[in-house]
């Protein structure tokens, strides 16, 4: 029976808390902030790269054909790619290579068997410290430079839940809040366990823990409003 003067709100069917945060961080829209961002960095990373010696090999660390596709990449005779991720996606172009693989352990490949390892956005979801340590030890090993992007950890805005302060919220709150919304790309989720893992797979990193799994490399900041977005690890590569 419903009765006259009440609202009813159907949770699973609303964001938490504001909807149009997904589509400015959609990066399935290539005219979105998100994407616009993307493509700024890309730039600078094509520029730092410019000088090496051709044909260039890259490892990128989570990375997709498409991503490499929008940027122009396939099909290219200088440049070889080699994607990783849990399951391989079917090869579509010569010189982009997808491969199945762990980013905490990439013992398939030598010492310094890459020109260059990229990552964008990868490293921060891998649940724990010591598996963003194991990611960040392979990478330094398997490649002559790298680049590797990640959110900051003190930005106010979440960018993968989208809501802001989550990454400082106890975690039984954030599984409580995922079970009954949707936030961002995820939820919402009644299976408690399932939320939990979700909740737990997302862990920024600050600037210190950067530097600690990074030593020697530059952190590069990117500014918004005044405040780091995200920082982009940068080793091996010329001067920014």
């Amino acid at each position: 029976m419903r009765l006259t003067g009440v609202v009813y709100i159907d949770s699973a069917n609303m964001d938490f808390p504001i909807p149009i945060i997904r589509k400015l961080a959609d990066s399935g829209n290539p005219n979105s902030f998100a994407n616009k961002l993307r493509n700024k960095r890309f730039r600078q990373f094509e520029t730092l790269i410019a000088p090496f010696p051709r044909p260039l090999r890259i490892l990128d660390v989570g990375g997709t054909t498409e991503f490499w596709e929008r940027r122009g990449w396939t099909g290219r005779k200088d440049i070889q790619v080699i994607t990783i991720n849990l399951a391989a996606e079917e090869q579509r172009h010569e010189n982009v290579q997808p491969l199945a693989g762990d980013a905490t352990d990439l013992s398939r490949f030598d010492d310094d068997s890459f020109d260059v390892v990229f990552s964008n956005s990868v490293i921060e979801h891998l649940f724990t410290f010591e598996n963003q340590r194991c990611m960040a030890r392979e990478v330094r090993r398997v490649g002559k430079a790298l680049w590797v992007q990640t959110p900051n950890f003190w930005f106010p805005m979440e960018p993968h839940f989208h809501v802001p302060g989550w990454q400082w919220m106890p975690v039984p709150l954030r599984v409580a809040i995922l079970e009954r919304w949707r936030c961002g790309w995820r939820g919402p989720c009644a299976d408690p366990v399932k939320a939990r893992s979700l909740v737990e797979e997302v862990r920024l990193m600050t600037k210190s823990e950067l530097r600690s799994v990074f030593p020697g490399a530059k952190l590069v900041p990117e500014w918004f409003c005044g405040l780091v977005k995200s920082w982009t690890v940068i080793g091996g590569l010329l001067s920014v």
